[in-house]
């Protein structure tokens, strides 16, 4: 068997989510259109009867403004340790600026194959070109050029990727997706509900944690989580009038859960304040897993 491991890294918003849920074949990972959506470091498990694949999703790698901000780069740059294979995923509207020269220099330290992928294709035009001249200056072993929307280049890259793992074992058993727990899951599908619905204010102050998950003698699920936020202000944004925001976010988010569960849902949503949770209060930092990605 061939198997092993790939982290994907790039700036914040390039479509690495979305090339790991092309790969595996189902969503796995929340996506949405606004920066920063993935926090953690996330394996997801491709499996088929020759190969295994531990895809590893990385936050984007940013300038940090918080603490919050700076376990994310942290997560990022820890996923490139002891991997098979590094995908450097650039968005094709923006090309090589300074925040790709960063990384270029953490991939050089990493001393790991890196394949260079120009995603989102779709979208621009003339980008042949610069991806060429960077493959020459920063000597990425391929590139390649995607568009998750098109379906465009993914079979190829996936191929690739394939080709690149060396012979292994059988790291998980052949029908897990994704290492993290159904609480985890819960929480990111929650999240990624209040992302699409609300303004640009809310959404990176807002950590989700899944207080419990009860399976009851009717059958039904009963999952209580807390949205935090960081701001009365944005506590009201979330309930919205007459409580028509949460009761939206809750429906589109119990119709997800119980998409991968098959089962019935009762969804419990509470909303609550802590005030610079983002620097400050470690219990929720550890809480939505950013302690564990630094190991």
């Amino acid at each position: 068997m061939k198997s092993g491991f790939v982290t994907l890294v790039g700036r914040p918003n390039v479509g690495k989510s979305s090339l790991i849920n092309s790969f595996v074949g189902r969503k796995v990972l929340i996506v949405t259109e606004k920066p920063q959506t993935t926090r953690n470091r996330i394996r997801c498990v491709y499996t088929d009867s020759e190969h295994q694949i531990i895809f590893i999703d990385t936050p984007g790698i940013h300038k940090p403004m918080h603490r919050l901000g700076h376990f994310m780069v942290e997560a990022a740059i820890q996923a490139m340790k002891g991997v098979d294979l590094i995908l450097f995923v650039v968005d094709a509207t923006k090309g090589l600026g300074e925040p790709e020269e960063r990384i270029v220099e953490l991939l050089r330290a990493s001393k790991n194959r890196t394949f260079l992928v120009i995603n989102k294709i779709d979208l621009a035009e003339d980008y042949h070109r610069w991806a060429e001249l960077a493959k020459e200056k920063y000597e990425f072993e391929k590139v390649f050029f995607t568009s998750v929307v098109k379906n465009e280049g993914i079979a190829e890259l996936f191929e690739a990727v394939k080709s690149a793992m060396p012979d292994g074992p059988m790291y998980f058993p052949p029908d897990t997706v994704t290492d993290r727990p159904l609480s985890f899951q819960f929480a990111e599908i929650i999240r990624e509900k209040v992302l699409l619905l609300t303004r640009d204010e809310v959404p990176h102050c807002v950590a989700v944690i899944v207080d419990e998950i009860t399976e009851r003698e009717n059958g039904v699920m009963y999952v209580a989580a807390t949205i935090y936020v960081e701001r009365d202000s944005q506590k009201g944004i979330l309930i919205g009038k007459d409580g028509r925001m949460i009761k939206q976010i809750g429906t589109l988010a119990r119709l997800e859960m119980e998409q991968i569960t098959a089962k019935k849902i009762y969804l419990d949503l509470h909303v609550k304040v802590k005030k610079n949770w983002r620097d400050k209060d470690f219990i929720i930092l550890n809480e939505i897993g950013m302690k564990d990605d630094l190991r």
